[in-house]
């Protein structure tokens, strides 16, 4: 399992003009600033390198499937042809095993659901996305009497080897700043804005929940999630997901996760987290369960689980990219493209995911 490496503070020794300032380096930031570098842009990232942030404990799953009730991401049809293809670029340019296109795997809960499933299978709606509909056990010492559904495409992107990778290949090109964002040292001119003497025309917030006064009216709802880093003896080739997600991270380790608190905020991990992860462990599949390492973070999500995107109603140099929420993975690639356009060719911004939705 890739930790996320610690790395020296360091302000950039001379002052310079960019094209985007990006405050944040998670993955909303990182997957910005490599979309804006394709693109010929210059860039500086100011990240000040917090150890529990969202991105850093995110179990990175992309799913087309999803919820209790089993039903199509939002805007699948559009999302998820560019997931695996991004993130395989991605981790070229920065030289890091990012993507893991294992497939997931979802036990069905009754004979309904098979026959449900069984016709789903052959709907234009559904058929891009479903591999295979397993109508008897398919994983063993999985509980699945009934079955499941395998997808595609699907599986997770390591997030914490893609932000390493990122801040590698930012700090070669000396574009990382690494301190935290004051908002007393931004100046705003009338056609640019400057910190520190770094000077660009617009500067992106991505700070998760990171307060920034000039976008504090926008309504998140902070979800705080719990994962374990587990040793057992099952054997998973695929990710086994059904209320709870275990991935496989090589020999006998597995990552699994994940809680969902609305009121404890705090980044501590909890007794009652690991004990909920465990049960549904339990009812899952049957193996032995021996916790290694508990993270805990806080998912920037929203009351409408669509992203926070777009310009500032008083000052367009003023950009947020934020709110991508549990579904970071699949949403960054697109939307950061989205946010791109909009920007450099003044196309209208998705109504769903536009800040104006907010003032």
């Amino acid at each position: 399992m890739i930790k996320y490496q610690s790395r020296q503070f360091r302000i950039l020794s001379a002052p310079k003009k960019v094209d985007y300032l990006i405050v944040g380096q998670g993955l909303a930031g990182s997957v910005l600033s490599f979309n804006l570098l394709k693109r010929g842009k210059s860039i500086i990232v100011i990240d000040d390198n917090q150890p529990n942030t969202s991105s850093k404990v995110a179990a990175g799953l992309y799913n087309p499937i999803t919820g209790r009730k089993m039903i199509k991401t939002w805007m699948a049809d559009t999302l998820f042809p560019l997931i695996e293809p991004f993130y395989n670029e991605l981790q070229k340019w920065c030289d890091e095993p990012v993507l893991n296109p294992i497939g997931i795997y979802r036990p069905f809960v009754d004979n309904a659901e098979q026959n449900e499933w069984s016709a789903k299978a052959e709907d234009s709606e559904y058929k891009s996305f479903v591999k295979q509909v397993h109508t008897k056990s398919f994983l063993k010492g999985a509980f699945d009497d009934f079955g499941g559904l395998s997808l595609q495409p699907s599986g997770y992107v390591d997030v914490a080897c893609l932000l390493n990778g990122v801040a590698k290949k930012l700090e070669t090109a000396d574009c990382l700043c690494r301190e935290t964002f004051e908002e007393k040292h931004l100046i705003l001119g009338d056609n640019q804005v400057e910190y520190r003497g770094i000077k660009a025309p617009r500067i992106v917030f991505c700070t998760g929940l990171g307060s920034i006064s000039f976008f504090e009216w926008l309504p998140f709802r902070p979800v705080k999630g719990e994962v374990l880093e587990i040793k057992s003896d099952i054997e998973l080739n695929t990710i086994l997901n059904r209320g709870v997600f275990i991935i496989p991270r090589g020999r006998d380790r597995y990552k699994l996760g994940a809680t969902y608190n609305w009121k404890d905020l705090t980044i501590n991990v909890s007794k009652k987290g690991k004990e909920n992860l465990i049960s549904k462990f339990q009812a899952l599949i049957n193996g032995s369960v021996e916790v290694v390492a508990e993270d805990a973070g806080i998912r920037p999500a929203t009351p409408d689980r669509r992203p926070l995107i777009g310009s500032h109603p008083d000052d367009n140099r003023l950009v947020c990219f934020n709110g991508l929420g549990s579904k970071g993975v699949s949403l960054a690639p697109y939307f950061s493209g989205h946010l791109i356009d909009h920007l450099e060719k003044g196309i209208d911004l998705m109504p769903e995911v536009n800040i104006s939705r907010y003032y």
